[in-house]
């Protein structure tokens, strides 16, 4: 429900609306990336938050705070046509999905920890996945019948009825060094050298994740041939991503983190490029957002989970600071590609950019797969 709420709402729909507030305010792509931006840049704000605080009871403040600032702030766009207050409602919803993605992840993957469940989180990660779905489900039904602002406002609405189990059901952190049946829980710092490669191939998946993310229902639309189909092709992405969190947990058990991983960037690969290479196809169009959506969730989740295992006692606090590679990726990408289409007129160099760069991702984590397999597996039985 917190992911639902901080990523789906309050992050992804965003990418469903910004056609209709282009069509409608005059927003444009350069403008409709650097809105993106803002939101990146407080994404990273809320990793660097993340990665500063070792308090169980703190994160837990911030959790809360992040769940009322992802209503604030969707509420927030509908009132104004102004750049910059558009601007500081991205920030502030970056900082939301902040909360929800990196603290409310590591709070819950402690309260497994602590309680002797599997160390995965695929049910909390589907809620990326479910948040898309809503969003892009709530978009098209809404889009005929209310204005971009009235659209925004009506989320919220649907955001306050996620708020109310997203805040109450996750239990208050216990800050016990035991675990419920008295094992010691310890961290386990993986090598220095390992760790750079990880944050460096993180880095890659980021700018590949981020293009797609901000500008595929535009890109969509931009096709005469598959205008009205925007949403169909965002819907295909959830629709995707909801069960991909169980499907690549259960890979990852039989082959490892890493090759699972290695098998999601070359698939992600695939489905950035697809739509370059042929004239607008509806059938490879959607193949291609299921591409995305089903791997780019896999690399958020088993990333996220791999750093927070070896830190149990504060795995929020380095699945924060390896955000912060993924970040500075995000701030980067969405104002590069936005500019690049303004002047090319096609999103095509952008999708070629990404693509290369999540190929340079693939390689380091093929580096990392076979550099100590037999380490890091061991640190994760």
């Amino acid at each position: 429900m917190s992911l639902i709420l901080t990523l789906g709402i309050a992050r992804f729909a965003y990418t469903p609306l910004l056609p209709i507030m282009q069509s409608q305010t005059g927003l444009g792509d350069a403008t409709g990336g650097w809105l993106a931006t803002f939101n990146y840049f407080g994404y990273m704000g809320g990793a660097l938050i993340a990665a500063s605080i070792s308090n169980l009871q703190i994160k837990d403040t911030l959790y809360r705070i992040g769940l009322v600032l992802a209503l604030v702030t969707t509420a927030g766009m509908a009132f104004s046509e102004s750049m910059w207050l558009w601007g500081i409602m991205r920030f502030l919803a970056g900082l939301s999905s902040a909360a929800g993605l990196l603290i409310g992840s590591g709070l819950i993957l402690n309260w497994l920890i602590r309680h002797n469940h599997r160390m995965e989180l695929g049910i909390h990660f589907s809620g990326i996945g479910l948040g898309i779905v809503l969003s892009a489900v709530a978009v098209d039904l809404m889009a005929s019948h209310l204005s971009w602002d009235q659209q925004w406002l009506a989320l919220t609405v649907i955001g306050l009825v996620l708020f109310i189990p997203a805040w109450g059901w996750l239990p208050r952190p216990d800050s016990s060094p035991f675990t419920t049946s008295g094992v010691k829980m310890e961290d386990r710092p993986p090598p220095r050298s390992w760790t750079i490669l990880l944050f460096s191939s993180y880095f890659c998946a980021g700018f590949g994740y981020v293009i797609s993310a901000t500008f595929l229902v535009v890109i969509v639309e931009a096709e005469p041939a598959l205008q009205g189909n925007g949403e169909l092709a965002w819907l295909a992405v959830g629709l995707a991503a909801a069960p991909a969190c169980f499907i690549w947990d259960r890979i990852a058990r039989k082959t490892g983190e890493l090759k699972a991983l290695a098998l999601a960037f070359a698939l992600q690969i695939i489905g950035i490029i697809l739509p370059t290479l042929f004239d607008a196809n509806l059938f490879l169009v959607l193949f291609s957002a299921a591409l995305y959506g089903g791997t780019f969730i896999c690399i958020v989740s088993l990333m996220l989970t791999m750093m927070g295992k070896f830190y149990p006692t504060k795995p929020a606090k380095p699945m924060g600071k390896l955000t912060l590679s993924y970040g500075v990726a995000q701030i980067a990408a969405p104002a590069l590609a936005g500019t690049l289409a303004e002047t090319s007129g096609t999103y095509n160099g952008s999708l070629y950019l990404a693509a290369i760069i999540m190929g340079v991702g693939l390689l380091l984590i093929l580096l990392l797969a076979f550099r100590e397999p037999g380490k890091l597996q061991a640190g994760f039985n």
